[in-house]
């Protein structure tokens, strides 16, 4: 039996809607073995489905489909650590978790380049499967079916903390409530901000980063369907975060701050009781710059 480890994901990183994402250091597990019968479980007590639907064992039985190879069944046991439908890639964790697994049962017959791409054709877009898989801050694009993607690997100057709501927003949801045209002002706003932030953390220009993460196509609408969003922002920002954006579809909402200020995540956890927002989870994180791993 082998093991593989998948880092959770935030993506679109305010102004890069559906092209920029990273990884986390926030992780699920999951053994996989080749069995005569499908097998699932969870360690956890999380409730995982256990039939042929499984994001897992569905992904791994694409993998064998493409390389020809019968598979009679698998014995899958599941670890999540990520919270599922918070923003933070817990499907794309299945779908890389799923492929990297039946790749390594099958001997590595497809590289990480290749495995980009199925993961993208299975998900719909890269920019929560192409981070899970290679870690570090990527910056993706889907042309004809092909993902062009380019990886930055960010030192441990910076430090994540994620706000999680105490309640699901699903994707289909979160997207229904975008506008299906924007102005020429609006994408030109975001643009310009998806490309100083990753020009910014290059060059190591923190100060950019609350303009950076300025959008107009989705987090404005998004912020609707959660709760004190506003309140949280605004916070954040006194409480001396260089950046603060919705995580994904949401609901989870990610600073950005100093990786030396070790006291910002109590003093907005506290901010958050006094909201009576008890049910709300504060992590305290950092970019995951390895990605997907097995462990044998």
């Amino acid at each position: 039996m082998i093991r593989v480890r998948v880092p959770a994901t935030s993506a679109n990183l305010g102004a890069g809607f559906d092209c920029l994402g990273l990884a986390v250091n926030l992780y699920n597990y999951i053994d996989m073995a080749e069995s005569d019968q499908l097998e699932i479980s969870s360690s956890d007590g999380t409730w995982v489905p256990t039939t042929s639907d499984n994001m897992i064992f569905s992904s791994a039985a694409r993998l064998y489909e493409l390389c020809g190879r019968e598979l009679h069944g698998l014995r899958i046991v599941q670890q999540n650590n990520i919270p599922m439908t918070r923003g933070l890639g817990s499907s794309s964790a299945c779908i890389i978790g799923g492929l990297v697994g039946a790749n390594t049962l099958l001997g590595s017959p497809y590289s990480k380049e290749e495995l980009v791409n199925i993961a993208s054709d299975l998900e719909g877009h890269p920019d929560n499967t192409t981070p899970a898989l290679l870690g570090g801050i990527v910056t993706s694009v889907l042309e004809e079916g092909k993902v062009y993607w380019v990886k930055q690997e960010i030192a441990s100057t910076l430090r994540l903390v994620a706000i999680i709501p105490d309640f699901k927003l699903s994707t289909v949801m979160a997207r229904q409530v975008l506008p299906q045209e924007v102005s020429h002002m609006d994408a030109r706003y975001n643009l310009a901000r998806a490309a100083l932030f990753s020009a910014s953390l290059l060059q190591g220009k923190l100060g950019n980063i609350r303009i950076a993460v300025g959008d107009r196509l989705h987090q404005p609408y998004r912020m609707e369907l959660i709760a004190h969003a506003q309140e949280v922002f605004q916070k954040s920002y006194e409480l001396g975060a260089y950046g603060v954006y919705v995580s994904g579809a949401g609901p989870t909402m990610m600073a950005i701050v100093d990786g030396q200020d070790a006291a910002f995540a109590g003093r907005l956890r506290s901010y958050l009781g006094g909201l009576e927002l008890d049910g709300w989870e504060i992590r305290e994180l950092s970019i995951d710059n390895v990605g997907t791993i097995v462990e044998t």
